[in-house]
């Protein structure tokens, strides 16, 4: 099983008139390729997959891999619902799309226990084997926590689940995974925290940031993996600022909102009930933003 690890990118979803932008969407995964990262996210929550449909998630998904294709970047996708049964659909047509692994959310909004987590992930991993399975914790928005018995059992228990992206913010979480097993390849699903998570053990980051600055991310992830913790470091206090501001309001509001002054996507559009940020937010924003060379299309 061919795993991805790494540096990824939560991917944004450049809307143009209310719809997917195909061509910015490939301008921007290109972008991404050639500043050194080694797998980009599409349909995650930076991409705002709660409100594509279908089609566009599957859309997402085919650009990215063809984009992809013949390149050292692979394809880290999202796959996950609060229906187990959508869930598998989704990791299905993943799958077909050629990507090279999935990531999936934990079933947001109907609170299952962690007995009921345990049997969702087992089913869509199942559904799929032979694709490499990531779990994704952000009990932030999705209500519920993964805790670190039930990964621990679905990594036990489930050959292609090999690792989580630990959006918790608890750098507490990730020394328990890897304390208890160190060949789980945990992610940091926080930005903030990269560079402690990787010095802990962990095998990667899953960034919203680095769709700005995609460069400095990668070069942290391969300084952290390494060995080089102090120039790792650097990195890590170097984008405090600006991870600071992305995350101003709700993720990916702030982001989008920097790809737009940066004139890496043409238009600033959102999916309902997602809107613009504040004028006192853009302006915060704007003004960190000076402090970082910003690499082009």
């Amino acid at each position: 099983m061919n795993i991805v690890t790494g540096s990824t990118t939560a991917l944004i979803t450049p809307f143009k008139n209310g719809k997917l932008d195909e061509q910015t969407y490939a301008d921007l995964i290109k972008r991404q390729i050639k500043n050194g990262i080694n797998a980009v996210c599409p349909v995650g929550t930076t991409g705002e997959s709660a409100t594509l449909t279908y089609e566009e998630d599957k859309r997402c998904m085919e650009i990215a891999v063809e984009v992809c294709r013949g390149t050292d970047t692979k394809v880290l996708a999202g796959a996950g619902s609060n229906s187990t049964a959508e869930a598998i659909e989704a990791a299905k047509t993943a799958q077909k799309c050629g990507v090279d692994a999935i990531f999936s959310v934990a079933p947001y909004y109907v609170k299952p226990s962690q007995e009921g987590l345990y049997q969702h992930y087992k089913s869509i991993a199942e559904a799929v084997p032979e694709l490499p399975f990531m779990l994704y914790n952000v009990p932030g928005r999705t209500v519920v926590d993964i805790t670190a018995d039930t990964v621990i059992r679905l990594f036990d228990d489930v050959k292609n689940i090999y690792g989580i992206k630990e959006a918790t913010g608890s750098l507490e979480r990730s020394v328990e995974l890897l304390s208890r097993r160190p060949e789980l390849k945990v992610f940091s699903g926080d930005d903030a925290i990269d560079y402690p998570i990787l010095a802990n053990g962990g095998a990667g980051i899953t960034s919203v940031t680095a769709n700005l600055l995609p460069d400095l991310k990668s070069e942290l992830v391969r300084l952290a993996l390494s060995g080089d913790y102090k120039g790792s470091k650097a990195i890590n206090d170097k984008l405090f600022p600006i991870n600071k501001a992305l995350f101003l309001e709700s993720n990916p509001i702030m982001i989008k909102a920097a790809m737009y002054i940066a004139g890496l996507i043409k238009t600033l559009e959102y999916r309902l009930p997602l809107v613009a940020p504040s004028a006192q937010n853009m302006k915060i924003l704007e003004e960190v933003m000076k402090n970082y060379e910003i690499k082009g299309l």
